[in-house]
């Protein structure tokens, strides 16, 4: 009788706590719902309506996945061998003091922005380093900074040095013998002219900075080099860029290749210098050999660009590589470093990770974990000894790249993230230069793989199918959708129209499809699945067959779907594709409502489900601005809120806006709570309409009430 009582009870108890759970985040909700329909003031005084008490002991924990994200940034550490440190693009630094074996976040909650750009360790002093903060390879997809950071611990804690409005920082250089002159390269405003950019100089520890080289306010710095033996010799490389949301520009009269010998106080140009390359110049990589540094190398894109060496300091230059594979997409790579021991061996960085020993002549491939490289520094003495940062994170070498450390920690982006109806519950998503990746939201023995994926590719939507979760519904750029059956393994390509496009502008495509297009089911209707180009499209058989039920939903612009990048090098290879629905969403209390919004500034909705559509843009809205997320409020049919994002035309305001009566009057929500470098990125509506924006670039969420000014939540 005791073990049938024991065997009972092993399965009872789990179902009692259970039901006690549901019981109480169901009682929580209806003293919600009761409270926002009654229009209490208690919305204002207790988070929503419910007593925070029921959830007081509920905390954040890491889920993963531990597979490493993009990085741009890092550097060992001299004088200490087993420390290093590289910076997320998302997740700010992180370190190690056991060679790269473990790695931990060093700057959480002490810095106000996630991306670090640029980071460096004085050599005289470990304990003091230095991070810049924004990124400057200029993707369409990036986060700006604020600037300078500075820890006198190893990392500790954190003070805020100033350069707030560079926003993209490509490269911090320390004096070898003197931690208090540091120098900083500034690209500047990715999306339009600013003055804080160039390069800097600090003789304080970073208390007051003098801006030593500007060209223009168009003109940032995207390298430095120091030359170890003579500190007092910098080469300085300009670069005139630009990124808007359809299109990137790389090189003009700006761009070009500066020379110091008294610390940056005077700068002599050396871009037409005999042996470079005449004509329009962009991006620009320099390098000095540590064992000679009259050896100089410049990796310059050009119409006849390529890797240049010079052996007098830069008076003279030759081309000895005009290797294509160094020099693609030199927007985001055109890295080069020069080996501390040897005058002939260097690395080029791009795609792959090249190495030559012959002077740049000849390259063999190094790999590292992950291909998509950026960042590489070498320790001065002993070039065995190195770390390298890729679209995978950061790794250490100490073989001179013949083996690395593995990149399994949390700093996956992520483009989206969508949970299934499995018990425990998996949270998907689709990890930048990757996968999609799944994992469990709680670890359990009922399934022993920690992480897989579900179909599509690094940038989709993933749309869990609402009636069988071991089905999934997985984007990807160039148009990929795919249907992955988790129980059989079966994926299936399922594509409306299926034509691959790379290096063509949006002009010339029948359906332009955004690199991260939406995917989302009906909720009133679990057969009915919607994904969007410029047209709406549906299925209702699991995508054997696509159905479009819209017009062209985009403003379409012709100055938005011409030729992007330039004027050197085309970049065509699809985040530049514009004038599309970049979200959708399906009413959750009446059939045949959908609201969609383009990344070019319009919001439409239908009643029928597609049969007739009205334009309801709000007014206020920017012209071209990205409407990034739509959602369909549970409350009320006519209701909706709309998340739009402009950073990428120099406007970082928060435009956060609602309607009750299917957009005959929107208004914009109250964001007085919101910095004025506060972009909105989604909104989302829980018990009460609800709104989250990346304060600053981090993920913190307000709380926008009906008639109140916005206020923060957890």
């Amino acid at each position: 009788m005791r073990r049938r009582l024991s065997s009972s009870l092993n399965w009872i108890v789990p179902f009692v706590i259970l039901a006690c759970i549901i019981c109480s985040v169901w009682l929580a909700q209806q003293s919600t719902h009761a409270a926002f329909a009654s229009g209490s003031e208690s919305l204002q005084t207790n988070q929503g309506g419910y007593d925070p008490a029921l959830f007081a002991t509920l905390r954040w924990r890491n889920i993963g996945p531990n597979r490493g994200g993009r990085s741009i940034a890092s550097t060992g550490v001299v004088k200490r061998p087993l420390e290093y440190y590289f910076g997320a693009v998302g997740g700010g630094l992180w370190k190690t003091i056991d060679g790269g074996t473990t790695w931990n976040p060093v700057t959480d909650g002490q810095i106000h922005s996630s991306s670090v750009g640029a980071v460096a360790v004085s050599e005289s002093n470990a304990d003091v380093v230095y991070i810049g903060m924004g990124e400057s390879c200029i993707r369409g997809n990036i986060m700006q900074g604020d600037g300078v950071y500075k820890s006198s611990d190893a990392g500790k804690t954190w003070t805020h040095l100033g350069l707030a409005d560079t926003q993209a920082i490509s490269r911090i250089r320390i004096h070898p013998t003197n931690p208090d002159i540091v120098y900083v390269a500034a690209l500047g405003h990715p999306a339009g002219p600013n003055d804080e950019r160039g390069v800097f100089r600090s003789k304080d520890g970073g208390k007051t900075w003098t801006k030593i080289l500007f060209r223009d306010n168009k003109t940032g710095a995207i390298d430095l080099a120091m030359d170890r033996k003579n500190p007092n010799i910098l080469y300085a490389a300009m670069w005139e860029a630009y990124r808007v949301s359809w299109q990137m520009s790389s090189g003009g009269a700006g761009s070009g290749l500066f020379k110091s010998t008294d610390g940056g106080d005077t700068w002599k140009e050396i871009t037409r210098n005999k042996g470079l390359p005449s004509g329009v110049v962009g991006r620009i990589g320099v390098a000095i050999s540590g064992a000679d540094s009259n050896r100089v190398y410049a990796l310059v894109e050009n119409e006849n660009g390529g890797v240049f060496s010079s052996d007098d300091a830069g008076v003279t230059w030759t081309k000895v590589s005009k290797d294509r594979r160094l020099r693609q997409r030199a927007f985001y790579y055109t890295h080069i470093f020069a080996d501390p021991r040897n005058r002939d061996t260097l690395y080029v960085l791009n795609t792959g990770f090249y190495k030559s020993t012959d002077g740049g002549k000849i390259y063999r491939t190094i790999r590292p974990q992950h291909g998509d490289n950026h960042d590489l520094w070498i320790d001065p003495n002993d070039p065995q000894r190195m770390i390298n940062s890729n679209d995978g994170g950061a790794n250490v070498s100490v073989n001179g790249g013949a083996s690395w450390t593995s990149e399994d920690y949390p700093t996956a982006q992520l483009y989206h993230v969508a949970t299934t109806k499995d018990f425990p519950y998996q949270v998907c998503g689709a990890q930048q230069d990757n996968s999609t990746i799944c994992v469990q939201s709680v670890q359990t023995r009922a399934r022993n793989v920690e992480m897989y994926a579900v179909g599509g590719g690094e940038s989709g939507y993933i749309a869990p199918s609402p009636t069988n979760p071991n089905v999934f519904y997985a984007g990807s750029q160039g148009a990929l959708i795919t249907r992955y059956d988790r129980s059989s393994g079966e994926t299936r390509d399922i594509q409306p129209y299926p034509r691959f496009f790379s290096g063509e502008p949006s002009s010339a495509l029948k359906e332009r499809w955004q690199w991260t297009f939406p995917i989302v089911f009906n909720p009133l209707d679990p057969k009915t699945l919607y994904l969007s180009s410029q047209h709406l499209w549906k299925t209702t058989d699991d995508g054997q067959s696509w159905t479009q039920i819209s017009p062209d939903l985009t403003r379409a612009d012709p100055k938005t779907l011409g030729v992007s990048g330039g004027p050197i090098t085309g970049d065509m290879n699809g985040p530049e594709v514009f004038a599309t629905i970049f979200t959708i969403a399906p009413s959750r209390l009446e059939r045949g409502t959908i609201w969609t919004g383009s990344d070019d500034g319009l919001v439409f909705v239908t009643r029928d489900e597609g049969k007739h559509w009205t334009k309801v843009t709000p007014p206020g809205l920017p012209d071209l601005g990205r409407v990034s997320l739509i959602e369909a409020s549970p409350h009320k049919p006519g209701a909706a809120y709309v998340a739009v994002k402009n950073y990428l035309q120099e406007d970082r305001a928060p435009y956060i806006f609602r309607t009750d009566d299917y957009g005959r009057r929107g208004r914009r929500s109250s964001t007085a709570s919101s910095p004025a470098i506060t972009f909105t990125r989604c909104a989302k509506t829980l018990s009460v309409p609800a709104c989250s924006t990346p304060e600053r670039n981090m993920a913190s969420m307000f709380r926008l009430t009906t008639g109140t000014t916005g206020r923060r939540c957890h």
